[in-house]
């Protein structure tokens, strides 16, 4: 039987989810609550549109002469990894057709237990890159920021490094929760233990969802928080040592 998906929406021409041009599938369903996420909509494990692997797989192959040498698919959310049977499933027929493959994921459903890790270590065989946020180093704050620990994400980190998984890091930069230079480096060191990162990205903190939590009735956490100044992300560029991974792409 065909795998069901529930979809939240596409998006047919993506340029910053992954190499080249994407075609990205946001997914329905997440177990975490960010404080400044910007997709609320997708938080629901319910809801959105189902489709088949192989139908997405169809829509997505309408775009492919957009996409180049270096683009493909990408798999967002919402939590790509909370629906893993159906991202396994697109990702296998994505493979037969030579499509690149990415998932954007914050590790938040990551575990050891038999069933679940089986497919994991499957789908990373069909999966080229990893888009992965370090949201905060701290565990307490990661709980504070994001509604839980931060243990098993540590521990995704650690066995895509083992199996030499290529993954770029992401880090969304909120002034006065994740922007403090203790942390930061912190987060510095942390990634200087791994050996398969290509790229680590600063993604200044913006509040434009916040009309979409206005109009599902929900509470905005950061309303007033600001965006980050210039220097502070000069600052934080600096301490995670972006450029350097940049420069390594380009070698």
């Amino acid at each position: 039987m065909s795998v069901i998906g529930r979809i939240s929406k596409f998006e047919s021409f993506g340029s910053v989810d992954g190499p080249g041009v994407r075609f990205i599938v946001f997914l329905q369903g997440c177990p975490m609550r960010c404080l400044y996420c910007h997709n609320p909509e997708t938080w629901a494990m319910t809801g959105g549109e189902e489709w088949t692997a192989e139908d997405v797989l169809k829509k997505a192959l309408r775009y492919r002469e957009y996409w180049g040498a270096e683009g493909g698919i990408t798999v967002s959310g919402g939590e790509p990894l909370a629906q893993i049977d159906f991202v396994l499933e697109l990702f296998r027929l994505a493979k037969e057709e030579d499509v690149h493959t990415c998932i954007d994921t914050s590790g938040a459903p990551f575990n050891r237990s038999p069933a679940w890790f089986s497919k994991f270590e499957e789908l990373m065989r069909c999966t080229d890159l990893l888009l992965m946020d370090i949201k905060h180093i701290d565990a307490e704050a990661h709980k504070t920021l994001t509604g839980m620990g931060n243990a098993h994400i540590i521990e995704m980190f650690r066995y895509l490094d083992e199996i030499n998984k290529p993954i770029w890091i992401r880090h969304v930069l909120v002034p006065g929760l994740t922007d403090s230079a203790d942390d930061l480096t912190r987060t510095r060191d942390f990634i200087r233990t791994l050996h398969n990162v290509e790229r680590v990205e600063i993604l200044p903190y913006h509040s434009l969802a916040v009309s979409k939590y206005e109009n599902m009735d929900k509470a905005y956490a950061l309303k007033d928080t600001p965006m980050p100044t210039a220097e502070s992300i000069k600052n934080a560029n600096d301490i995670l040592e972006t450029a350097n991974y940049k420069k390594h792409l380009d070698r």
